[in-house]
Formats: structure tokens, C-alpha cells, sequence
């Protein structure tokens, strides 16, 4: 009920600003998740190679990241995790073995060009989509730093879900559980099914989700590294061995080029950036 002297131009120029408010906090978050774990990065670079300022341990990552095409949020990650270099070392991996880039041999995949992970997560969740008979999902990968799962491609979803489920721990959710048992994992009805907290099941109401199917991406060891989940406005019912078989497919080819990008494209990228810290490489 309108306030006297309200009008509803008025009410609907309040719900417009609630909704900017909404979305300027969402991106708010988001940024502030990606700078404490960059400027995180940009101190232990400073330490490690006596750089005179934080502007230069980043001029350092964003060039590492544009040369190798590495986003700074996942370079800042594995600089985080990575073991520290040996000083007395010129590579920082000088052991490594590097191996060929797998195969992906699910048609959304076909033209997929060498290297690049963006298109590799498309063409993942593309082809999840196709097999499950749906436009909504997500693919998220294991957060190295803080664990769980966080959302790196999505389609079709409210950028309310998106912010919600950006991050996720390991129980509440249906993909937490497919990660954790490393196996396929069917929500028949998100309403019912106990597998999620009461928020993250509100939060998924909310999106228009009532059911959704979630598929660990697997490197060769069975180790999960990502996961992709397809959600859809209804109900379902099981989905045919046929189905399951597709999507393991597409799982197990996923996980492992995922293994291999961050064995070899991320790792030279580390290299390169150690090269420049040590001033053994130019720009």
C-alpha cells in the first residue's frame, strides 16, 4: 500500500533505485574478493623480488597475465598456492615435464582454439546444456585459496544467484556433494530435496531453478577440479544412461585439459613473471 501522496510513478522509481543499490553492491563484493586476493599477490611479489612499490608487483602480474591470457584473479591464485621459488634457481619449475594439450572431442569443443580456458568453460557448459535439454547453468572450479567452488561461466542465471553462489563451501549445495563424492549428482525437485540449506535453497527458488543435474570435472587420478551443473525451471525425473555417459565424457576430457592448463599455460605464465621479478626477461 502506497503512502498517501505517493503516486506510483513514485513507487516505481523507489523500486528502480532498490534495484541499483542491489546491483552496485553485488559488483561491490565481487570486486572486493578479486582485490584483496590480487593485492594478497602484489605483496608477496614485492617481498620476494625487492620491487620498489605495490604499482610494480602489479605492472608484473598484468603483464604475466596478458602474455599467457591468465586472468589476474586466477594468476593471483596460483602465485598464492604455488610453492615458493629456490632462489637459486633461474626457473622457477625447472623439473616440470610439460605435457601435450588433451584432447576435447565433444562437438561444442570443436572449435575451440589451443590455450584458451574461457572458451574451453564455454563449450563445457554448452554442451552440459545441450544434453540435459536446458539455458541455465554454471561452471565453477576448485578455489584455491579459501576451498569450495567458485562460479567462472554462467549463462541464464539472476545475477542475484550469481552473487550468492559465487562462492561455496564444501555442504549446502547439490554441486558441494558432487564434488565431494566426485560423481554425478541429480536434483529431481530443489524444493524437497535435503541436500541444500535452507538459504541456498531459497536463493535457488528465487532463480527459477527446480531442479538441476551437476557433473564433476575430473582430471586423469579422479581428482576434481571443477564442476558444471545444468538447472532448469521444473522438475525432472532421472536422466538415461545415455545422458550420464555424454556427460561424463565431456567431465573427464574437461577436467584433465583444466589439469593440463594450469601444469603448463599457468605455470609458464609463473615463469615469466619470475623471469621478469628477477630481471631476466624483458617486457
Amino acid at each position: 500500500m502506497m503512502d498517501p501522496g505517493q503516486t506510483t510513478a513514485d513507487d516505481g522509481a523507489d523500486h528502480d533505485e532498490y534495484q541499483r543499490l542491489r546491483a552496485e553492491v553485488r559488483d561491490l563484493r565481487a570486486r572486493s574478493r578479486a582485490h584483496v586476493l590480487i593485492a594478497e599477490a602484489q605483496g608477496m611479489l614485492r617481498e620476494r623480488y625487492a620491487l620498489a612499490d605495490a604499482d610494480r608487483a602489479f605492472t608484473l602480474m598484468r603483464l604475466a597475465s596478458q602474455r599467457y591470457n591468465v586472468k589476474m584473479r586466477t594468476l593471483a591464485e596460483i602465485l598464492l598456492s604455488a610453492p615458493r621459488p629456490d632462489a637459486r634457481e633461474a626457473l622457477w619449475f625447472p623439473r616440470r615435464a610439460r605435457l601435450a594439450q588433451p584432447p576435447l572431442n565433444f562437438p561444442a569443443a570443436r572449435e575451440v582454439g589451443p590455450g584458451n580456458r574461457g572458451a574451453v568453460l564455454k563449450a563445457v557448459l554448452s554442451q552440459t546444456l545441450a544434453v540435459v535439454g536446458t539455458d541455465m547453468g554454471n561452471v565453477q572450479l576448485v578455489d584455491r585459496v579459501r576451498g569450495g567452488l567458485r562460479i567462472e561461466e554462467h549463462t541464464g542465471h539472476t545475477a542475484d544467484f550469481v552473487d550468492f553462489f559465487g562462492h561455496v563451501g564444501e555442504d549446502g549445495t547439490s554441486c558441494a556433494q558432487a564434488a565431494r563424492d566426485v560423481s554425478q549428482v541429480t536434483v529431481h525437485d530443489v524444493e524437497t530435496d535435503p541436500v541444500f540449506s535452507a538459504s541456498a535453497r531459497e536463493a535457488i527458488l528465487e532463480a527459477g531453478s527446480l531442479a538441476c543435474h551437476s557433473v564433476p570435472l575430473t582430471t586423469s587420478s579422479g581428482i576434481c577440479v571443477g564442476m558444471v551443473s545444468a538447472h532448469l525451471d521444473h522438475t525432472i525425473g532421472d536422466l538415461t544412461a545415455a545422458q550420464l555417459k555424454v556427460l561424463e565424457v565431456v567431465g573427464a576430457q574437461a577436467g584433465r585439459w583444466i589439469a593440463w592448463h594450469e601444469r603448463t599455460v599457468v605455470l609458464d605464465a609463473l615463469e615469466y613473471l619470475h623471469a621478469l621479478g628477477n630481471g631476466r626477461a624483458q617486457p
